[in-house]
């Protein structure tokens, strides 16, 4: 089986929470891990982080959708 770990680097974090949400459920089932790393700064968390998403299987459709929006790093393990 096939493993991919996709990074995707958030730029407006709150603003765009939502919507990326209502992508991964898309594809809920193929992500077995998430990860979300944001930077914070004297007690309060910064507008930016990135997510961390361990595809099993087929990614290359949640690739597509999250790179229409959003910068992404893809590291395949077979």
């Amino acid at each position: 089986m096939t493993t991919t770990i996709i990074g995707v680097s958030l730029e407006n974090r709150i603003e765009c929470s939502v919507e990326f949400q209502k992508i991964i459920t898309e594809f809920g089932c193929e992500i077995s891990t998430r990860i979300g790393l944001h930077p914070s700064h004297g007690g309060m968390c910064l507008n930016r982080g990135i997510v961390l998403l361990e595809v099993n299987g087929e990614a290359e459709l949640l690739k597509a959708e999250l790179s229409k929006k959003w910068n992404i790093q893809t590291m395949v393990f077979e």
